[in-house]
């Protein structure tokens, strides 16, 4: 079956129309199609939905629904983001992730760019991106409990700008000390946490989200794992799934 349940469109950071979406799943054969805008964060509005663009988001995926029910299974689904407080009451399901860090009232967005990521250690953590590393776990650790989520978005997004190992060593002992306790508490929730080929797409990274060793982590564990394109645009909504498989 071939589904995906991380997907973007223009009402958020997306490039492409919800029913374009749709069309280019059931071109590709997809089986299930979940929308997971992101989330209305007050402090930081360019990424992810209004509060008026969400509604009318809903009403537009629950309208496709119908259109496209004899061709595809949609599910309306939220990227809820760890600082987001907007009601959840209306979702299919939610994909839960952690984008920013709370460091002394300020919100560090992780994933903007390399130079946010060090100008962040820089101010906040004396230069040592271990702590900031850590802190960033610890929100993950806690997705969960706050947001009650089904799926657990990207789980090392932390490592998008260091794919040449030049920011932090992913085998120094703090790093996996980190992750290995953000894990430990996932692994006792009923999340299921996704392998997440967006990076790829984008062209930050050329393996996905989670790497491999921690993919390994959760599967040892009886954790269950499933596909996610975080597809921004129609055309790349499968981006990266075959060398995904031939890579697990």
């Amino acid at each position: 079956m071939l589904y995906n349940y991380h997907t973007h469109t223009t009402y958020c950071d997306g490039k492409s129309t919800a029913e374009e979406m749709v069309q280019k799943a059931i071109a590709f054969g997809l089986s299930e199609l979940g929308f997971s805008g992101h989330s209305y964060t007050e402090f930081d509005l360019e990424p992810c939905m209004t509060r008026e663009g969400t509604e009318l988001y809903k009403k537009e995926i629950n309208a496709l629904k119908e259109k496209y029910r004899d061709k595809i299974k949609i599910l309306l689904g939220i990227e809820y983001d760890y600082h987001s407080d907007e009601p959840l009451d209306d979702y299919d399901y939610v994909l839960g992730s952690a984008h920013y860090i709370l460091k002394n009232g300020e919100y560090l967005c992780i994933d903007y760019s390399r130079e946010k990521q060090i100008e962040a250690v820089n101010k906040y953590y004396d230069g040592d991106f271990y702590a900031y590393i850590e802190d960033y776990y610890k929100t993950v650790a806690d997705l969960y409990n706050k947001t009650k989520c089904d799926i657990i978005g990207h789980f090392d997004l932390i490592t998008k700008y260091n794919s040449d190992g030049s920011l932090f060593d992913v085998n120094h002992p703090r790093y996996v000390a980190a992750w290995q306790k953000a894990a430990d508490a996932i692994i006792e929730t009923p999340a299921v946490v996704e392998i997440n080929t967006g990076g790829m797409a984008r062209g930050h990274v050329k393996q996905p989200y989670p790497s491999k060793v921690i993919i390994d982590y959760f599967k040892s564990h009886g954790k269950k794992m499933i596909f996610s394109s975080d597809c921004h645009n129609k055309d790349f909504l499968l981006c990266g799934y075959e060398e995904v498989k031939k890579y697990l």
